[in-house]
């Protein structure tokens, strides 16, 4: 064979494995009803018992092989009894009363059961594994010399010069070099409107290049890009069990020894009492059947899996099932204001010196101390004196006050830029005349910082806007059944009840550090039950552990959110905490259906086995539709919002 012939069949064995692979429980079903049919017709010509038996055995082996594997594999490594191995025994206890047709008709319907469950839940998974499709290969790796080259993505370096053309997926997460674009963020953040990008913009792998070629600095390894945390972490969330889920199992196991104690007693009272055994076997063999927890098995799993690719594909990433089920019983929420319910992109409004300083100094030296942080009352100072082509003063050794500001040293002189409790910390007196420049300008609704030596040097006084939308977001809680709304923000009360009155919160709660973030959340949770908190995954880190759910917004591009919270909302769109909200409660009443309908349908069944002449064939076709009905039912999940 030569070198083509070998390179070439590699991959159609491959293809036809995985082909094999994604149809053999179709194919085992389709080759089960073919053996029957066989076995039927030779059955009716009166061909040998040896040939009709033979057929049917064919059929038995088709249709119970896999059942058989994965039943066997739980009883030995999981010691437990599941749906599989009831099925099998039932149909090899109808196969020893004579009834190999019965059997193979209960073989063939269970699996056909099972081929369209895979088929169900892999319309599931699908759009979980159509995030892998947004992953490339190769990138266009642009040399030293201007000369450019396709590369593995394993093989870019964080510093690399990547080029990306109108059209193409941005191959990993960066940073824009050169170039003006619009990116299509959707498969990341939920959008479908595109975002204009310039040069010192982030740009995430997965996204769409609509228009300009674009050169990209790499800031991540291929491992570490947003797309591929967004895929681990979906994978993670589909492992992990709903609390309702591991009841369920917990219940099954035991649940299945009592259906086959339960068919022991069936079928051996009666014959000891003196009742015809083959009927008595029959029956008790139909009520194995009806009486088996398939349906009740797939009542959380199923509809938990359909959320959380319905999330995933909306720009809501749920951590795990409990999570769902979490946010389903939430009572209260708390956002954080600035970044959640403000745009987080304050801008400067009011540089006023104060003494010695001028406006460009005070501007200057501000945007120096202030450039190393990434609180957003710090890029807006940065950006103004960008936008005053005012050049930013160096500062050496910034040091963080947590919740107050930054202390450094400029010109070996000791400048502080922060708010009043900084103030207050580094000043004996602040003049009246300030103090009432200050209320004014909060009065405005801006924040006002105060920059300073060993006096008070000037005043920067910021406006943060609200988000659009927020308002109208808070409505939508407050109507879905969220009984009590709190802001809670390091803000002054002020420019707070400012935010609070626009919105429409219940609750405010200002000039917090951290740490009181997290014990006001405490505070709440006592009161209110199961409350949520929703801020940007850095600051509100201590809150965000400390509630019930921790949710993350806006968090595209930051690793702590992504880290910290339970459930993570891609974009800065304040709607889809209602959506994220009313997509767990329809999940969880979609789990109670399941669960309601499941057991009727067992109860109903196996009270007319008890009580009248029901067919193992009719016990069947009600046990199995019973269970596709459920799924059917689970994936109505999977409609609905996916791209606002």
């Amino acid at each position: 064979m030569s070198f083509t012939d070998t390179h070439v069949s590699t991959p159609t064995r491959l293809n036809i494995a995985a082909l094999w692979e994604q149809h053999k429980l179709a194919a085992a079903t389709l080759g089960c009803a073919l053996f029957l049919i066989f076995g039927g017709v030779a059955s009716a010509v009166g061909a040998s018992g040896f040939t009709v038996t033979f057929l049917y055995v064919l059929a038995y082996l088709s249709g119970g092989t896999y059942s058989t594997r994965d039943g066997l594999e739980a009883l030995i490594k999981e010691r437990r009894i599941d749906v599989d191995l009831l099925m099998v025994l039932a149909a090899v206890a109808a196969a020893s009363i004579g009834e190999w047709l019965e059997g193979g008709i209960l073989l063939f319907l269970f699996s056909l059961s099972n081929a369209l469950q895979a088929y169900a839940m892999d319309r599931t998974r699908r759009a979980i594994k159509s995030l892998m499709s947004l992953r490339p290969r190769e990138a266009l790796l642009l040399e030293p010399d201007g000369e450019t080259r396709m590369v593995p993505l394993d093989a870019l370096e964080v510093g690399s010069i990547i080029l990306v053309r109108p059209g193409e997926l941005i191959p990993i997460d960066g940073v824009i070099r050169t170039g003006n674009t619009s990116l299509d963020e959707s498969s990341i953040t939920g959008e479908s409107i595109p975002v204009e990008k310039e040069p010192g913009d982030e740009v995430f792998g997965g996204t769409i290049n609509h228009n300009g070629s674009i050169e990209v600095r790499v800031t991540k390894h291929v491992d570490d890009t947003v797309l591929a945390r967004i895929i681990r972490m979906v994978e993670e969330a589909q492992s992990e069990e709903a609390p309702t889920q591991r009841v369920i199992d917990t219940i099954e196991q035991r649940y299945a020894a009592g259906v086959i104690l339960l068919t022991i007693a069936a079928a051996g009272i009666p014959v000891l009492l003196g009742h015809p055994w083959p009927e008595t076997i029959y029956r008790a063999i139909t009520l194995m059947v009806v009486a088996s927890p398939c349906a009740v098995a797939m009542a959380a799993p199923a509809p938990i899996v359909a959320a959380i690719a319905n999330g995933a594909r909306s720009g809501i990433l749920f951590k795990g099932g409990i999570h769902i089920e979490n946010m389903a019983e939430i009572n209260a929420i708390a956002f954080d204001k600035t970044g959640t319910l403000t745009e987080g992109a304050p801008k400067v409004t009011d540089v006023i010196p104060l003494g010695e300083w001028n406006e460009s100094y005070l501007l200057g030296i501000s945007a120096g101390i202030e450039k190393r942080s990434e609180h957003p009352l710090a890029a807006a100072i940065v950006q103004a004196a960008v936008d005053a082509q005012t050049e930013p003063i160096e500062a050496q050794d910034a040091d963080a006050v947590p919740g107050q500001g930054i202390v450094s040293t400029v010109n070996e002189e000791h400048v502080w830029i922060g708010n009043y409790r900084l103030a207050a910390s580094k000043l004996s007196d602040i003049p009246q005349e300030v103090t009432d420049r200050v209320e004014a300008l909060e009065r405005e609704g801006k924040t006002v910082m105060y920059v300073g030596t060993d006096t008070l040097r000037g005043l920067i006084a910021v406006v943060d806007q609200l988000r659009p939308g927020a308002a109208e977001a808070i409505r939508r809680l407050k109507q879905a059944g969220v009984k009590h709304i709190v802001m809670l923000t390091g803000d002054n009360e002020r420019v707070a009840a400012a935010v609070a009155g626009q919105v429409g919160v219940d609750e405010f709660h200002a000039a917090l550090l951290p740490h009181e973030k997290a014990e006001k959340i405490a505070g709440l949770r006592e009161k209110y039950g199961r409350i949520a908190m929703v801020g940007d995954g850095v600051n509100d880190a201590p809150a965000l552990a400390r509630a019930s759910l921790g949710v993350a917004m806006g968090a595209a591009g930051t690793d702590v959110a992504l880290e910290t919270a339970d459930v993570v909302l891609m974009s800065n769109d304040l709607d889809k905490m209602a959506y994220a909200l009313t997509l767990s409660r329809r999940t969880r009443g979609i789990i109670w259906q399941n669960l309601i309908f499941a057991l009727a349908v067992i109860g109903a069944l196996s009270i007319a086995v008890l009580t009248t002449d029901v067919v193992l064939a009719l016990g069947v076709v009600g046990h199995e539709g019973s269970t596709l009905l459920v799924i059917a039912n689970s994936l109505r999940l999977l409609v609905g919002r996916h791209h606002s």
